[in-house]
């Protein structure tokens, strides 16, 4: 038996925004296009949040022709785990963590072993850019592996959780925790299957899930429920999000955070086509905050005063124009116009 399909109509009452409305109306208006380099390269978004103070995970090595592939046997002994991926991928695609060795072999977050040659193999099929945007030739990055904070490891599978924030005109509007599971190998990548938690923005703490589309309320793995959990330094979460505003200028920006168990908050990547899941995961849709930031004449120029106008408009009790993210709006369980992918192309 299929899924119920809602009329437009319907999710429209809901304040969901489809990938029409976001890509005309919010990508295309407030994403120069000539921006786009600034995210798509992750090592040109890692020195550039290096050189503002921004903190991301150290970048080991960066692999740009074939010849080095080889010095990196000797190289990667000095380190025994490490995530290796590629510079311009999309969705997830190409990501190897490798989470300790065994022997000569490296092993990876599901468990399998993985020898230098297979490493070889897969950077090399990274720089030949089986994985980038566009199918161009590619460089490969290889950087520190977060270890991640343990209030998490109840509803999380071997991989690292990370949280995704959408920032609207510097602003942030939504967050959700994305849950690495078996189904997407330990991988927080919506449409490779983990699951999406949203967060409440005034409070930090997480409300209910989504996974490939469906609502759900336990991991599916751990069994555990995704609700109630408090993320350690939210405001300092959000803080990252909004200066990372600064550093890319895009007006619709997603922007993934990962909590280090030492290190704290680390800007992992950002995104200049976020995509809409982030809805579901929410139980509200995006429009009446978008409408409501849209709608000022100004917006404050720091980021401390950014963080603190998106407490104030998503508090609980806040104005009906935009609903507290903690107010459920009877979303329906059935899938958000999307491109089918976490980050669409």
């Amino acid at each position: 038996m299929g899924r119920m399909v809602w009329p437009w109509t319907r999710l429209r009452e809901a304040g969901i925004i489809g990938m029409n409305e976001r890509n005309g109306l919010y990508i295309a208006g407030f994403n120069p296009r000539r921006l786009y380099p600034l995210v798509d390269d992750k090592l040109r978004t890692k020195q550039l949040a290096v050189d503002a103070g921004i903190a991301v995970p150290a970048l080991y090595h960066e692999v740009s022709i074939e010849h080095e592939i080889i010095a990196l046997e000797q190289t990667l002994q000095a380190h025994q785990s490490f995530v290796v991926k590629p510079s311009k991928g999309a969705g997830g695609d190409g990501i190897v963590v490798i989470t300790g060795r065994q022997g000569k072999d490296f092993l990876r977050a599901s468990g399998a072993r993985m020898s230098f040659d297979d490493l070889a193999h897969h950077i090399s099929n990274i720089l030949s850019g089986m994985f980038s945007l566009g199918g161009l030739p590619d460089r490969a990055m290889i950087e520190y592996c977060v270890q991640f904070d343990p209030v998490f490891a109840p509803i999380s599978y071997q991989g690292v959780p990370d949280i995704r924030t959408l920032v609207f005109r510097g602003v942030p509007v939504a967050a959700m925790l994305r849950l690495p599971t078996r189904a997407s190998d330990g991988k927080a990548n919506l449409h490779q299957g983990a699951v999406g938690v949203g967060i409440d923005l005034a409070s930090g703490r997480t409300l209910h899930g989504v996974m490939h589309n469906a609502p759900v309320t336990h991991h599916p793995d751990t069994l555990h429920s995704v609700g109630d959990f408090s993320v350690p330094g939210w405001e300092q979460v959000l803080l990252l999000a909004a200066q990372c505003y600064d550093l890319a200028r895009l007006g619709y920006l997603g922007v993934d955070i990962v909590l280090d168990r030492d290190k704290g908050p680390l800007v992992l990547e950002l995104n200049a086509r976020p995509g809409l899941a982030i809805q579901l995961a929410n139980g509200r849709g995006l429009r009446p905050a978008l409408q409501a930031i849209s709608a000022l004449d100004s917006i404050p120029s720091s980021a401390e005063e950014r963080v603190a106008l998106a407490l104030s408009l998503f508090a609980p009790g806040a104005d009906e124009g935009c609903p507290a993210t903690s107010q459920d709006t009877d979303l329906p369980a059935a899938p958000v116009p999307d491109s089918g992918k976490d980050e669409a192309p």
